[in-house]
């Protein structure tokens, strides 16, 4: 079974981000980029598959600039075979990255394509759910377990009310949740011999795709700032106060 795990470059978690002066968009210039957490999870489930006999090959893919072979390499580091980005200076938007990623499925025919369930720039978590429909395919979004028996993958996924569980026939699409592992720990080893791994480099423009942005992004702002709570000095002052809505936030 062969697998593909799409990964993309994000402003490091740990990082605050900051908005530009021209509230334009967001400022990441110096600042400390990596893996999209949910990618990375999706990374050590294929490569846990692996090990357990259920997967031959794991292949990355990313979409961007030659920054984008940092977050390859990390794949690569934490056990994936094989890399592949696609070259682009566009800001891609989640419909696009489905359609390419699509064509990379087509080339390679992975029987699993693994996600995270959203990248943590933009929340879209849109970007699974539109490559299943562009490929038809089964899906379970938001996994927080994966088992694969004969062509049959089950998936366990929360929901608003506890937990779902799909069946799904190979070949599907997963986004994984943070629940469906621990991501193990790079050694820097592992990260020296990845430096040594090729990157397969496709221009996006081989693919034949239009990626032009349909959506527009017209200001960035913090949002609003909350007033401060009040303290009261008795049930009949909080009803008083509820009644008449003063100092409170409704």
């Amino acid at each position: 079974m062969k697998i593909l795990v799409a990964v993309k470059r994000v402003v490091d978690y740990n990082v605050k981000v900051r908005i530009k002066p021209d509230g334009s968009d967001v400022d990441i210039v110096g600042v400390k980029m990596g893996i999209n957490p949910f990618d990375e999870n999706a990374i050590e489930e294929a490569i846990r598959l692996k090990e357990k006999g259920l997967a031959t090959e794991v292949i990355a893919v990313s979409l961007g600039g030659s920054a984008n072979q940092d977050v390859l390499r990390h794949a690569l580091a934490m056990g994936a075979d094989r890399a592949i980005l696609i070259e682009t200076d566009v800001d891609l938007q989640p419909l696009v990255v489905a359609k390419l990623l699509k064509a990379i499925v087509e080339r390679e025919k992975p029987d699993l394509i693994l996600l995270g369930k959203q990248a943590i720039d933009d929340d879209a978590g849109q970007t699974g759910q539109m490559l299943a429909a562009l490929l038809d395919y089964p899906q379970g979004t938001f996994a927080s377990a994966i088992e694969i028996e004969a062509n049959t993958l089950t998936v366990t996924r929360e929901v608003d009310g506890g937990t779902e569980t799909l069946a799904l026939t190979l070949p599907a699409v997963v986004t994984a949740d943070l629940r469906l592992n621990e991501p193990r720990f790079v050694k820097l080893p592992n990260l020296m011999m990845a430096r040594k791994k090729p990157i397969e480099a496709i221009n996006v423009t081989a693919l034949g795709i239009a990626i032009e942005p349909r959506l527009k992004l017209i200001q960035v702002a913090e949002p609003a700032v909350r007033k401060a709570g009040i303290k009261v000095g008795s049930v009949e002052e909080l009803l008083n106060k509820l009644r008449t809505h003063e100092g409170i936030l409704v």
